[in-house]
């Protein structure tokens, strides 16, 4: 048995999970008081905070768009949310860019723009706790923000993470099976119509073991699909309690 395998066995028993249940997630709408809709989720040790702003006027005239709204993210990660290197990262940093990126091309064909032409819709994101899975996390984080803020889209954008160590395949990675040299593919998804709205891979597959993996994945998507779905109805349902006179 080679040493990576004894290290993901020995991860899976740290971890409690079996390699096809999702880490344990926690959610939570409108956090933030100030923010048109906030949310927040831990999936795993992974934390993030999302706040939208808009649809509000565009502060630039590059970024106007006159038969749609332009949809603005950025992402920043904590100083202290990664033990190993506490360091500020910059907005500009590669690798952060290259997740807001991601974010907004999975959001542009699901939120209504058309709605709400020449104007911006802003989400910020911020990873409080990094465990892996931040892609997934950012776009769970920002589907309950813009739930929260009444933004309108087609349905809920879902996503998860899922992997393949040669012939397992490993659900919703977490940062310690990452840096394990395993090949990583997270996937979003519109639950109720199962439509893929992003397929990301950072590293090789083999093509026999893509179907499974992504499979796996969207799975985890559905899973999370309820999991934000109860959410937000028991946050409506408090809403309607407390305003109703009876």
């Amino acid at each position: 048995m080679c040493i990576i395998t004894v290290l993901l066995i020995l991860i899976s028993l740290m971890d409690g999970r079996r390699a096809n249940e999702l880490r344990k997630i926690k959610c939570k709408p409108s956090v933030l008081s100030q923010a048109d809709g906030s949310a927040y989720i831990e999936q795993g040790n992974t934390k993030c905070l999302a706040a939208v702003y808009g649809p509000r006027e565009t502060r630039q005239k590059a970024q106007l768009i006159h038969n749609k709204a332009n949809i603005n993210v950025e992402i920043s990660l904590a100083p202290f949310s990664m033990p190993q290197e506490r360091k500020k990262r910059s907005k500009s940093d590669r690798r952060l860019l290259e997740i807001a990126s991601a974010v907004k091309q999975t959001f542009e064909p699901i939120i209504m723009t058309n709605l709400f032409a020449r104007s911006q819709i802003d989400i910020y994101l911020q990873i409080l706790q990094f465990d892996g899975g931040t892609i997934q996390i950012c776009i769970n984080a920002a589907t309950l923000a813009l739930i929260d803020a009444g933004i309108p889209m087609q349905e809920y954008v879902c996503a998860c993470s899922a992997g393949c160590h040669e012939n397992h395949t490993l659900l919703d990675l977490n940062n310690a099976e990452e840096m394990a040299d395993t090949p990583e593919l997270t996937v979003a998804l519109l639950p109720m119509s199962g439509k893929l709205t992003l397929l990301q891979m950072d590293s090789r597959l083999h093509v026999d073991k893509l179907e499974p993996v992504m499979n796996l994945a969207a799975l985890g998507c559905k899973e999370i699909y309820q999991t934000l779905d109860e959410t937000v109805r028991e946050y409506v349902k408090d809403l309607f309690q407390k305003s109703s006179p009876y």
